[in-house]
């Protein structure tokens, strides 16, 4: 089989393209990752069978753990690792061709947001800045280099610095998105007060063991107070993931036509959901052509019927890492 190639996956339009290339990638995947081809034939399952993307067998993201999943055999240009407390066994996702990963996240954030060199990106991202392989501090570090903005930059704990750029920003009205972890964002409205309404204030999730956890309304409440905007929005992506999904309020997300999400039974993995319904989230990310689009995450949410959906917790004994951890 055939590997699609960036021109076909980043032009998905509509559910049946989709649909071609998902199982077209299905195909191609379970002939060359090893990894994947084990577990499904541990599942005892036919890739020749499989005619749905319902149907398709989804890989536990904990391989990622143990197993290096990777389907080209070309070197590593970068490795992605998960966040994690001392001691814990994090995700390493090894990555043959960061231009995938590049392409995924610009058309992405043009998608949602616009040409990016109409922004001033502004970072508060200390927990991810202060260890290696970070893929949220990859692309962030991109945004902000391809803003062609000297304003944009990262912040460690400089949050004075960060206040007074911000009112700059305010003062000339400027477009200005402020992406931070939970915590520090938390830490810096507890120091400054600002009333900045055209401002995009993107959490990424997480206290990081740093702060008590706090439901997503809770939270979004204090920092719309906080920053004086109307709305929080929100990145969902992962360290197994080559692509995101965002927010633009209510912790409601929204997909790139080349990412789909679908909810399976908690009680049956293999079993999918109806829309609004509430389950695990398996994701499909046709951008992560090299290593395995089909991943079975352990997030609960819900899928609405428009496609959109909601992250509504993990599973029990789960890992707390990553992005977008927030029990609602």
């Amino acid at each position: 089989m055939k590997k699609p190639d960036k021109q076909q996956v980043f032009s998905v339009s509509n559910a049946a393209s989709f649909t071609k290339t998902a199982l077209q990638v299905f195909k191609y995947q379970t002939a060359h990752c090893l990894v994947y081809n084990e577990f499904i034939q541990g599942l005892n399952i036919n890739p020749a069978s499989i005619k749905n993307i319902n149907d398709i067998p989804f890989l536990p993201i904990e391989f990622f753990k143990s197993q290096a999943v990777v389907t080209s055999h070309d070197d590593i240009e970068v490795t992605f690792t998960s966040s994690g407390t001392t001691g814990m066994i994090t995700s390493r996702h090894h990555v043959t061709d960061a231009s995938w990963y590049t392409e995924s996240f610009r058309k992405a954030f043009k998608l949602f947001y616009g040409d990016i060199e109409n922004y001033t990106i502004l970072a508060l991202l200390p927990s991810y800045l202060e260890r290696d392989g970070s893929s949220l501090i990859y692309m962030v570090d991109d945004l902000i280099k391809t803003s062609n903005n000297p304003d944009s930059g990262f912040y460690l704990y400089n949050h004075t610095d960060l206040f007074h750029q911000l009112k700059i920003q305010q003062e000339q009205k400027k477009p200005t998105l402020l992406i931070g972890v939970t915590f520090a964002l938390l830490n810096f409205i507890e120091l400054f007060d600002i009333d900045f309404p055209e401002l995009i204030v993107m959490e990424t999730g997480g206290m990081k063991g740093r702060r008590k956890e706090m439901i997503r309304e809770e939270l979004h409440e204090v920092l719309c107070k906080g920053f004086g905007v109307n709305a929080i929005h929100s990145e969902y992506g992962m360290t197994e993931l080559l692509s995101q999904a965002y927010s633009k309020g209510e912790g409601i997300f929204n997909c790139p036509p080349w990412i789909r999400v679908l909810t399976r039974d908690t009680n049956d993995p293999f079993a999918m959901l109806n829309t609004d319904k509430t389950g695990g989230i398996n994701v499909i990310d046709l951008a992560n052509i090299n290593s395995c689009s089909f991943i079975a995450t352990q997030d609960l949410g819900r899928i609405y019927a428009d496609g959109s959906f909601e992250i509504l917790g993990r599973f029990d004994n789960a890992d707390i890492r990553g992005c977008n951890l927030l029990i609602a």
